[in-house]
Parts: C-alpha cells; structure tokens; sequence
C-alpha cells in the first residue's frame, strides 16, 4: 500500500520545519502545496503552486494535481491560517473577524472537503490541521482569533465522527507558540527553549501518521516543551 502525503502550507515557517522531517520519512509521494517554493531535489516531492485556499475552485483545482487510488493511503497535513490579536471584543471591527473566519476556518473546511473526496475514492486517509491553544482556553485580546481556531476544532470533531464511513481520520493540534522567526520578534524576552520547535511538530504529526487508523477526533495541547538533555 502507497504511503501519500500532502503539505498545505510547505513553505511558511512552520511548513518549512515541518517539511524538513517529512521529507526524511519514508513516503512514497510527497506533494508540497503553498505560494512559493523552493528547490527540492527528491525525486518523490512534487510542488504546486497555490492561490488564495478561501476560494473553493482554487482548493479543488489543487486537489486536481493528486490521482485517487485504491492502492494509496493519503496523509495531509496544514499548516495553514493567520493571527490577529491585541484587540479586545469592543475594539475589534468586522473585517478583522472576517478575516480570521477566512484564513483559519474556511480555508480548513475546503482542504477537509476536498482531501474527504479524495479518500473516499481511495484506499483510506488522515487529516490533521492546525489550530491552537488559544481555542480550547480563552484568552484577552485573542477573541477573534480563538473563536476562528475554536470552529475549526469543531469541524475536525465533525468530520472525525463523519470520516468512519469513508475511512477518514482527522485530528488537530493545538500550539500555545511555536518557535518562529515572526514569534521571536512578537516576545523578545521570552524563553524560547520553552517554545515548541516546528521540527517537533513534524515529528509528533508523523507519529500520528504511523498510527492513523487508531488515532481520530483528538486536538493535541502543544503547550510547552522541556529540554531532554
């Protein structure tokens, strides 16, 4: 049985650690979705160039690059989504809430779409997106964002429940901060050996992978790390 993996959001700072692992893993087909790309040279990694994931026909002609297969389990990892915070409800106008409900939800539930359409005309499949601490636990200046991270737990609660008929597994993980350049800058004088590494998180996802059919309806806390040495 074919082992496929596919990456939305390859390139972004998490999607590059992320990547790195991956691409060491042992899969037969590995499609790297995202803006812009780099070079590549495995022979296994096709890259395609996305637009804007909020737009359906953009997401099902992304999907139009991988071939179902009753021979292959699909694997698909996201990485996708945005932040905006620093706002209390009061302060917040529509079109930042607008905005978080597109990036983190809508462009969730499209991929989760079409990757469900894609299982169900193949062998079997996992899903595990991206959402946050932030959407289990509440927190000031946070609102819009937690509540777009918060449906998109929701709609991967859903479709685990939904994806038993298609042979479909999907769960979450739920960073409280994971160690990014763009991070680094927000909180300079935090402790960053605290912080979860993206590398880590490819692992974690990977071991998720290796275990897909057992493992569905779970939004993992990734809340802080410890050094092991």
């Amino acid at each position: 049985m074919k082992k496929e993996l596919l990456i939305f959001g390859a390139s972004g700072a998490l999607g590059h650690g992320v990547t790195e692992v991956f691409l060491k893993k042992k899969y037969d087909n590995i499609y790297l979705f995202d803006f812009k790309h780099r070079e590549i040279a495995q022979r296994n990694v096709k890259q395609i160039i996305v637009k804007d994931l909020s737009i359906e026909e953009n997401v099902k002609s992304a999907f139009r690059e991988v071939t179902p297969s009753k021979d292959s389990i699909f694997l698909l990892f996201s990485t996708i989504g945005g932040f905006f915070g620093g706002k209390k409800v009061w302060e917040t106008n529509t079109a930042d809430f607008d905005r978080m409900l597109s990036m983190n939800l809508k462009t969730s539930f499209l991929i989760a779409k079409y990757f469900s359409l894609l299982v169900k005309d193949s062998h079997s499949g996992s899903i595990c997106l991206t959402s946050a601490y932030t959407g289990l636990v509440a927190e000031p200046g946070k609102a819009v964002y937690g509540t777009s991270k918060a449906a998109l737990i929701h709609l991967i609660k859903s479709l685990a429940e939904e994806g038993k008929e298609i042979n479909l597994s999907a769960n979450a993980i739920a960073p409280l901060i994971i160690d990014t350049p763009a991070n680094r800058e927000w909180m300079k004088d935090a402790d960053y050996e605290d912080w979860i590494k993206p590398g880590e998180i490819g692992e974690f996802v990977d071991s998720i992978f290796q275990s897909y059919n057992l493992l569905s309806g779970n939004i993992y806390q990734l809340k802080y790390r410890f050094n092991k040495d």
